[in-house]
């Protein structure tokens, strides 16, 4: 695959533009990006130009617009299959929880909102969202027991489902969510991804503050 653009937005608040970001920079795939800066004025003017959908991400492949992080993951899956699990079984389960990240966890996604560049220890701990970091811990866990022995994540080598949970880890490390010993060494194998600290970086030079992502001051 060549000449691949994605549109992102801010980088310290858009979980779903990194999810395809950081699965096409561990697949070694050069792509241009670009950058809109979310939530003000012509933003969703400039989005409807790249997708019908006016949201971020979008990858561009030639005529081909392809829109939403699960959709685009597909996408590259196609031309990668590494990017899922080899095993029926581990490639299944990989799907499900990534599906189960994509339509779920409203709780966490309310309470504890990306920020990458704050710290917030303690805070957003509803019962709901407790339950939700509850679950989410069941399944690194599970995926850990059962299918990790090769690698550090949660299908021993890097898969789109680490792709989907990794700004579940930028979360956990904004609100200093405490782990079982398992799940805390998957962890700080995905914070320890070079591309994963590049989008941090990156996000941590940005100028942009949005309201409605700073509950918490």
């Amino acid at each position: 695959m060549s000449g691949l653009v994605l549109v992102v937005g801010n980088k310290n608040y858009s979980s779903w533009s990194l999810r395809p970001w950081l699965a096409m920079k561990l697949l070694g795939l050069e792509f241009e990006e670009r950058r809109v800066s979310l939530y003000v004025p012509g933003a969703k003017e400039r989005l409807l130009d790249y997708s019908p959908a006016g949201k971020v991400p979008i990858l561009i492949d030639g005529e081909r617009r392809v829109w939403d992080s699960l959709a685009i993951l597909e996408y590259l899956a196609e031309s990668h299959r590494s990017l899922w699990p080899a095993a029926p079984a581990a490639r299944a389960l990989a799907r499900s929880i990534s599906a189960e990240m994509h339509s779920g966890f409203a709780a966490l996604r309310q309470h504890m909102s990306m920020n990458i560049r704050k710290r917030h220890p303690g805070k957003g701990r509803t019962p709901e969202a407790l339950a939700d970091i509850a679950r989410i811990v069941a399944m690194w866990s599970d995926c850990r027991t059962r299918f990790g022995a090769a690698g550090p994540f949660l299908f021993g080598a890097f898969s789109a489902a680490d792709a989907m949970y990794a700004p579940v880890v930028l979360r956990f490390r904004t609100y200093a969510v405490e782990l079982p010993p398992p799940c805390r060494a998957y962890a700080d194998a995905v914070l320890a991804l070079p591309a994963l600290g590049e989008w941090i970086d990156a996000a941590q030079r940005e100028t942009e503050s949005l309201p409605q992502f700073e509950m918490y001051g």
